[in-house]
């Protein structure tokens, strides 16, 4: 058996792992981020060994082609990139509104801030089983939708495709410790601890990708 190659590593949180209390418990963030999401990066790199793959291969270049790929690598590699922007999109003293010119796509595509927040939540609750909630940045603007398992919106296949812009860890292990079956609850405490800047530089990010205006 070829010896494993590193081609990803666990990156390290922004924060402390108690920055989120008292709405993400520093024990859930431990578990989360040393344990799941250490996982699946090992398990990433265990899969893209056994394919060979190239060293320095881009994760969003794997998983824009991951009909190429087993499906290790796909539950892997979506996996760790599903982690590695929602420990980026959350801090401590956070919360509050979308920057202005964010709030300006989200007013044209869901009417206002709120309307933005009822439709994102509903798709949240109705996602059965395990999965993420997102909101993504599409040629013609924002839309939200959910995805199951580990599975991304830069995947062609997704059932919601677009850049990611915004993702909510829906999967029991991400939450169960603090809120047991109250999934509703853990959803819109997530409100508090979003790092708007960070959302908007995603959002710029896209635009850019996409060759529009920032305000869509």
């Amino acid at each position: 058996m070829a010896e494993m190659k590193e081609y990803f590593t666990l990156p390290d949180l922004p924060y402390s792992y108690n920055a989120l209390e008292p709405y993400i418990d520093e024990q859930t963030m431990k578990i989360h981020h040393g344990r799941h999401h250490k996982a699946y990066v090992d398990n990433l790199n265990k899969a893209l060994t056994e394919k060979n793959a190239d060293h320095g291969i881009e994760l969003e270049d794997i998983l824009k082609d991951i009909k190429s790929y087993s499906p290790a690598v796909r539950n892997n590699a979506g996996g760790h990139y599903n982690h590695t922007m929602f420990w980026s999109i959350m801090g401590s003293s956070c919360g509050g509104d979308p920057t202005p010119e964010l709030m300006i796509a989200m007013d044209k595509a869901f009417g206002s801030l709120e309307g933005f927040k009822t439709q994102f939540e509903d798709a949240a609750i109705r996602r059965f089983g395990s999965g993420w909630a997102w909101m993504v940045m599409k040629e013609n603007g924002l839309e939200i939708g959910s995805t199951p398992n580990q599975d991304c919106p830069l995947m062609p296949d997704a059932e919601i495709t677009g850049y990611p812009i915004l993702g909510i860890d829906l999967w029991e292990h991400a939450y169960y410790l603090k809120y047991q079956n109250r999934r509703a609850e853990y959803i819109s405490n997530m409100w508090n601890v979003l790092d708007w800047e960070q959302i908007d530089a995603r959002y710029n990010k896209a635009c850019s990708m996409l060759g529009i205006s920032q305000n869509g």
